[in-house]
């Protein structure tokens, strides 16, 4: 898989550059070569039966594939079927908005062929726009995300010559249910995809209880091309919005003194005005460019407010100070939410014992503060510890109605973390495993992902090469040294051993991707060649490696998950 990946990597690249230097023929021609790729339909197959959280959730016709049998016959299917396959509608699903209250979410969801097909032409689509997208745009593409919006924020605002304190917070409705197809066809122009995205676009809705219904605008949530369609509908509404660049380099971008500055995120964006009368023009100005994408501002969660008063975003609360600090911290909202989280989770599991207590909630605590570790947020670390140890006395307090105060805390609490001196750490004795706390993960500044500069640049391949290295994932130390010593690769098959669909962009993605990698890397006890002097012995070292990949190699020596406690 390591090779495939490199050729569809590569392949990506010369599309980049060639839509970089607006050969046009060259760009529709590797195209058609990456549509034709076997690397690339393994590297779909692959996504979308392995990477993707929700590789498990059958399309309209019940199918998965989550045995290697299963992966085969996809791969061996798509050079067969791909040429006359017609697109089978999607599945409606529901699932809890974030933030929300009980609000849910609609999914559609596609069957998995018709996913790793989108997977396909996705690799072939991207990278021509990667060298099209505006600047500050952010969400669904490679090497950026949520903590780079913020950042870019940060930057506009902060300090005392700061002049864009303005703020038009927008929000679309349904962006994702309203997007018009012709506009949006008519903006892929030539691609050589273009008319089997049509046919995912028209297939239509399959809503169990309801039945079939035809789809005449909107891209379906959950589909794998759809994120990238939503970005291709919105691009150009920084020019829309009056944003001009001084100079515009992949490297460097500066706005003229008197544009405002428009940061988005997927549909939710922010635009730094210079007055209010700016902003209003310029809410004014999207508007009407939306109405024709068939799009809409939510005038509920659209508004417009100084920079002083503050604002949230993408989970954060964003506030300046009259002497021009800047303070970017967990919004109310956010700490309410996983407080409440927290709570159910006690409440729930009264019955359960200490160990599936904490094997639940450590993934809850761990994302929740890798996401929030780019912020100012010790003070709400240390307040959420001393909620969840409050939580924690009154579950262990109520399981033993009858026992002395101290006989709870000897059974529950102690010293359980080999490296620190805390004695108020809630434990399960028998195996060990312990519950994690918040204010252990460590603040971390992101660093904003410079100009427009993409991963499919081959200029800028020592760029993004020096950016991972400084970007460690939110483990514990001796995986991160051990990640280190093996180059991020399984020392069995030689591919990354860290890799999801996409990076983190929420407090629950970033949950689910510490389960999934718990369940994904193992520890595993391998043998080591001697040294260069005759008659040295082998050994035995240990490494981390895919635990697919333990399985298939000697079982001995293999100790269980390695990344995370529990």
């Amino acid at each position: 898989m390591r090779a495939a990946r490199d050729n569809v990597g590569r392949l990506r690249q010369r599309i980049f550059k060639a839509a970089q230097a607006g050969d046009h023929k060259r760009v529709r021609n590797l195209q058609k070569l990456m549509l034709r790729s076997h690397s690339n339909t393994l590297l779909g197959v692959e996504r979308v039966t392995e990477l993707n959280a929700g590789r498990a959730t059958a399309g309209v016709d019940g199918e998965v594939a989550l045995t290697d049998e299963a992966r085969a016959d996809l791969v061996a299917r798509v050079p067969r079927e791909a040429a006359t396959w017609q697109p089978l509608p999607v599945k409606r699903m529901y699932i809890p908005k974030a933030g929300a209250g009980h609000k849910l979410r609609p999914l559609g969801i596609p069957v998995i062929f018709d996913r790793v097909l989108q997977a396909r032409v996705k690799n072939a689509l991207e990278p021509e726009w990667e060298a099209r997208f505006e600047i500050r745009s952010y969400g669904f593409r490679p090497g950026r995300g949520c903590h780079d919006a913020i950042e870019a924020i940060f930057n506009t605002l902060h300090g005392r010559g700061a002049r864009r304190l303005w703020i038009l917070d927008a929000d679309l409705t349904a962006a994702f249910d309203r997007i018009d197809h012709s506009q949006l066809l008519a903006a892929l122009g030539s691609f050589p995809g273009r008319e089997t995205t049509r046919q995912w676009l028209k297939a239509g809705v399959f809503e169990p209880g309801k039945g079939f219904a035809p789809t005449e605008e909107g891209t379906p949530q959950g589909g794998v091309i759809s994120p990238v369609l939503l970005n291709v509908a919105l691009h150009g509404l920084e020019q829309a919005a009056g944003v001009r660049y001084r100079t515009s380099t992949a490297r460097s971008t500066w706005a003229l003194a008197t544009s405002p500055v428009l940061v988005r995120y997927a549909d939710d964006f922010v635009v730094a005005c210079h007055s209010q009368q700016q902003a209003e023009q310029v809410k004014a100005r999207l508007a009407q460019w939306l109405a024709v994408r068939g799009l809409a501002l939510n005038e509920d969660k659209t508004s417009i407010t100084h920079a002083d008063r503050g604002f949230d975003f993408l989970g954060f609360n964003i506030r300046r100070y009259p002497n021009g600090k800047l303070l970017i911290k967990p919004s109310t909202a956010a700490i309410t939410r996983i407080r409440k989280r927290l709570r159910e989770v006690f409440q729930k599991m009264r019955g359960a014992t200490v160990l599936a207590l904490i094997q639940t909630l450590n993934p809850i605590i761990s994302g929740w503060a890798a996401y929030y570790r780019a912020a100012v947020s010790s003070g709400v670390f240390s307040l959420l510890d001393d909620y969840v140890w409050k939580l924690a006395l009154k579950w262990a307090t109520r399981r033993h109605r009858n026992k002395p105060k101290k006989w709870i805390a000897d059974r529950y609490f102690g010293r359980f973390h080999p490296h620190r001196k805390d004695r108020w750490v809630l434990g399960d004795r028998d195996s060990g495993v312990y519950l994690l706390k918040f204010s252990w993960t460590r603040i971390v500044r992101h660093q904003l992902v410079t100009g427009g500069s993409s991963p499919d640049d081959p200029a800028l391949a020592d760029y993004w090469a020096r950016r991972r290295r400084k970007h460690k994932p939110p483990l514990g130390r001796y995986a991160v040294f051990q990640l280190q010593r093996q180059h991020g690769r399984c020392p069995i098959c030689g591919d990354y051993l860290l890799h999801a669909d996409h990076a983190p962009t929420s407090t629950e993605e970033w949950e689910q991707w510490f389960r999934v990698t718990r369940k994904a890397i193992s520890k595993h006890s391998l043998k080591i060649a001697g040294g260069a002097e005759p008659g040295t012995p082998d050994r035995d070292r240990l490494h981390l490696v895919h635990t697919r990949c333990r399985r298939s190699a000697s079982p001995r020596g293999g100790i269980g998950p390695a990344l995370l406690r529990a």
